[in-house]
Order: C-alpha cells, then sequence, then structure tokens
C-alpha cells in the first residue's frame, strides 16, 4: 500500500514539471489530458502527505514523552498524541476508499436516454420531469447538456429523448440512475383526485471513443430517409433522417433531429458506439455482479430503482433505503443527498469485497 501511496505522490510532482513543458503546453489534447490527471490527485495526494505527517508527529510525540517533561509540557503532549491517534485511523480508511480501483468509465461523459414507460401521458409527462431534474443538476455541476434526439408528445411528454451529458466525470455520478423511476401523484387529467402510479425508464451509457470502440464500417448497415412527425420545413421534402443498425449486434439507432444528413449521421454515429459499448459492458457487468453478494444495481435495466411521491412530497431510493422527504427540491435538480448515497453505499460494498489488510 505504501508503494502505491508513495507512486502517486511521485506522478503527482512528475505531472507539475510536465504541465510547465513548451511541448505539453503546445498539445492541446496532452495538456487537458494532463490537467484533468493533476487535479484528480490533488485531494488525494493531500491526503496522503496528512497521513505521513500524522504518523511523523506521533512518533516525535511518543518520544518527547519519553524523554521526560515537566507536568505542564506532559499533559499538552498527552492531549496532542490523543488527537493524532485518533485522526490516524480517519485517514486510513479516508485513504482505503481513495485507492480502491476506479471504474475505467468514471471520467467519462454520458448518453442518456428516457423514455415515458408504463401509464400512457403520465408516464411521458414524467419523463419530461426527469428530463427537467437531470438537466438542472447537471447545471448545478457545471456540465453541458445537448439533446441529441427527442419524441415529444402532443401534450408536452417525451415517448423518448436522447442527451448528452459532458463535464468532468459525469458518468461517475449518474452511473447509478440506470432503472425504473416510478411516479406516485394526480394526474392533470384526473377529474376524480386518484392517485396514479406510472413509469419512466432511464439508460445511461459511456460516451465511447473510437479508441474504446472499433466499429467497422462494413459491420453498420446505414438507412437514409424522409423524417416524420415536428421538425420544421424540412420534414418529408428532404431525406434527412439517418438509421444506423450495427448488424453483429442488431443495435438499431435512429435520428431525425437535424436538418442536415451529415449531423443527423455523426449524432446517431455517437449514440451507436455508446450502445454497442454499454452493451459489451453490461454483459460483463452482470457476469462481475452474479459473483458478488451485494450490487447497487447498474446493470439491471427493469429494475424499479426510485420512487417520487406527490401526494407525501417523498423520494425514495429502494435500493439503498434511502427516504427523502423533498421532493420538490429533488425535482429542482438536488441530487447530491442521493448520488452521494449511492456513491458511499457502492464505496462501503467494495471495501467489504477486498477486506484487505490495514495500511
Amino acid at each position: 500500500m505504501f508503494e502505491q501511496l508513495d507512486a502517486l505522490i511521485f506522478r503527482f510532482e512528475e505531472l507539475h514539471e510536465l504541465l510547465s513543458d513548451p511541448e505539453v503546453i503546445s498539445d492541446s489534447k496532452r495538456l487537458r489530458e494532463l490537467t484533468i490527471e493533476e487535479a484528480d490527485l490533488s485531494p488525494k495526494v493531500a491526503k496522503i502527505k496528512r497521513y505521513k505527517q500524522v504518523q511523523q508527529e506521533i512518533k516525535d510525540t511518543e518520544e518527547m514523552l519519553g524523554e521526560g517533561l515537566d507536568a505542564d509540557m506532559a499533559e499538552l503532549a498527552k492531549m496532542e498524541l490523543a488527537e493524532l491517534k485518533a485522526e490516524k485511523p480517519r485517514l486510513e480508511e479516508e485513504i482505503k476508499v481513495m485507492m480502491l480501483p476506479e471504474d475505467p468509465n468514471d471520467g467519462k461523459n454520458i448518453i442518456m436516454e428516457i423514455r415515458g414507460a408504463a401509464g400512457g401521458d403520465e408516464a411521458q409527462l414524467f419523463a419530461g420531469d426527469l428530463l427537467n431534474m437531470y438537466t438542472r443538476y447537471a447545471d448545478s455541476q457545471g456540465w453541458k447538456v445537448e439533446v441529441l434526439d427527442a419524441n415529444i408528445t402532443g401534450i408536452g411528454g417525451y415517448k423518448e429523448v436522447s442527451l448528452m451529458i459532458t463535464g468532468h466525470k459525469v458518468y461517475s455520478k449518474l452511473k447509478f440512475e440506470n432503472g425504473a423511476h416510478r411516479v406516485q401523484r394526480v394526474p392533470e387529467t384526473e377529474s376524480q383526485g386518484r392517485v396514479h402510479t406510472s413509469t419512466a425508464t432511464v439508460v445511461v451509457m459511456p460516451e465511447a471513443e473510437e479508441v474504446d470502440l472499433d466499429l467497422k464500417d462494413a459491420d453498420i448497415r446505414v438507412d437514409i430517409y424522409h423524417a416524420s412527425g415536428a421538425g420544421g420545413q424540412h420534414v418529408n421534402k428532404t431525406a434527412s433522417a439517418v438509421r444506423l443498425t450495427h448488424l453483429p449486434t442488431g443495435v438499431v439507432v435512429a435520428m431525425q433531429d437535424e436538418r442536415s444528413q451529415l449531423k443527423n449521421r455523426e449524432k446517431a454515429m455517437k449514440v451507436l458506439r455508446a450502445r454497442v459499448y454499454d452493451m459489451l459492458q453490461s454483459e460483463a457487468q452482470a457476469e462481475y455482479d452474479s459473483n458478488r453478494k451485494l450490487a447497487v444495481g447498474t446493470g439491471d435495466r427493469s429494475e424499479r430503482i426510485r420512487t417520487y411521491n406527490y401526494p407525501q412530497n417523498r423520494v425514495t431510493d429502494h435500493r439503498i433505503g434511502l427516504t427523502i422527504q423533498q421532493l420538490d427540491a429533488i425535482m429542482s435538480g438536488k441530487l447530491d443527498e442521493i448520488i452521494d448515497g449511492l456513491v458511499l453505499f457502492d464505496q462501503t460494498q467494495k471495501l467489504e469485497e477486498l477486506n484487505g489488510p490495514q495500511i
């Protein structure tokens, strides 16, 4: 463990030197990658240095007490030693969490797909509410949201909507949103005031780069057709809609949101790459989870993960048993308590599985 900690410090110092290197500065892509790596390592290195400092201070204080101090100085030294010995195990636990193997996708941007499921118009309206919730949360994190494609209903709901969220470690925070989200409320069209239950599904996929997944042109069938539905004057007049089919997996992506066939194809390719990559990752995750005693549940897309109860102003995440009586705040994008709870739960499970030696 100590070798790993020292290696992080060494790498952090190396990054400082690299970021002042003219060759790195002139290479915008490498500069961005190294800057992100440094920002990620900075809090970890600070924690490690503090841990080493506490260890040294414990040793120095114990030596001072062994040399024989006057009563007042000895009392102060004992108080300081007690504080240091209480801080040391806290730092050890924090460093253990910090050193857990990271999901290789944690630093990636995501493509999110939200669909109205069971419940007709009400489910599609709820899909729109979820879109608004995630958009506001993304804004609070300083992320950028781009709607790739949307199938909007006449009453303002969404049969389905695809969006791309870009920023710092987006996947690490939103990867647990996969699953069925259930809403309990009185629909606007309900004249008797009865509470209805509807669902919308959310799929979160890490953006896949070409280095992650090599999709061969020969494996992709491209169909061009006229757009349909809402979309302006170009609808049914220009063949701008694009459908991509990945033949080996059967994954299909259709895109018609843009007037330009080229833009639709670019967007469709992003989604196709993400879906195929996600399919392969999900298969591997399912196999891994089958060997785990516990799992947060990122793999099962049909799993009901959360209930939003409007009459009681309550949100419950069923995987970790967390209930929050502030549904209005959650729907306005204040998701930190839920997301932090899911991340902590996942870290706790991983620590239990590792069950490794103390530092």
